[in-house]
């Protein structure tokens, strides 16, 4: 994912909504940029006894509602950072363009939401240890007539604002057409109102694998790899993070998570 730059009506609910994962009650959110005087651990935290996780939701299947929950891969990992910190997980439904620029850090201890690590965003603010590869990818449909990437162009091609994928599409010569966030993305796509969608390979091929009329048609060996964001500086959330990220990855819990919300959709 990347730079998005959102209706400012779905900017506002957004910055002002919190969403208690277990449960749809919205309160709203202060966003002070001076966190509370609470510590567990040793770790200050935004809200006490709470860890506060800013995410962009929907994003399917890293973050998204389901039977009144916030659920997702993202969610799982934020789940055990949390419980690693005996803290509650409470999470703020941010705009992704208030994540990518580390301004949702103000209203939050970390942020998850599929982020891509780059070093534009670096200078705004720390990342854990990567997460997941996450390339990118050429959706299209089977009668589009797109069979790469210089087939598509002339062609209605979409991405989503402000992510990796629309600075790619940009790059290569595409006049994208942008929608503000992948559920739209994938919305359009499936009405056949765009031809094709560029973006992660893990929430495309996800969001079209038990369809037939779609298909991958090229892959782009881009390096990304998401990370967790942690307000600049702050190392002992980085260490607590990465600490559970370590533990995941040897006990096998972070396959066992991926093997639930990707399959082999990812590969």
């Amino acid at each position: 994912m990347q730079l998005k730059s959102l209706a400012t009506a779905k900017v506002a609910a957004k910055a002002a909504a919190i969403l208690a994962v277990g449960a749809l009650t919205l309160t709203a959110c202060g966003g002070s940029s001076t966190p509370a005087a609470t510590s567990e651990g040793g770790i200050q935290l935004i809200n006490a006894g709470k860890l506060t996780v800013c995410s962009d939701v929907p994003y399917e299947p890293f973050e998204f509602q389901k039977d009144g929950k916030i659920v997702g891969f993202d969610m799982d990992i934020a789940a055990e950072v949390a419980k690693d910190m005996k803290a509650e997980l409470s999470v703020v439904d941010s705009s992704f363009e208030a994540i990518e620029t580390g301004t949702a850090l103000t209203q939050c201890d970390i942020s998850i939401s599929s982020v891509s690590i780059t070093d534009t965003r670096k200078s705004v603010m720390d990342f854990s240890s990567p997460y997941m590869d996450d390339d990118l990818t050429l959706v299209a449909s089977e009668d589009s007539g797109i069979t790469n990437l210089d087939s598509a162009k002339g062609k209605k091609v979409g991405v989503q604002q402000a992510t990796t994928g629309a600075k790619f599409a940009q790059e290569k010569g595409l006049d994208a057409q942008q929608f503000e966030d992948t559920g739209l993305l994938v919305q359009a796509l499936q009405a056949g109102t765009i031809d094709a969608a560029l973006g992660n390979q893990s929430v495309l091929a996800y969001a079209v694998k038990d369809d037939p009329k779609f298909k991958r048609v090229e892959n782009f060996t881009t390096g990304e790899q998401l990370g967790i964001a942690i307000k600049k500086g702050n190392t002992a959330m980085a260490t607590q993070v990465n600490g559970t990220l370590k533990r995941l990855t040897d006990d096998g819990t972070l396959t066992k998570f991926e093997t639930t919300w990707f399959g082999e959709a990812a590969k």
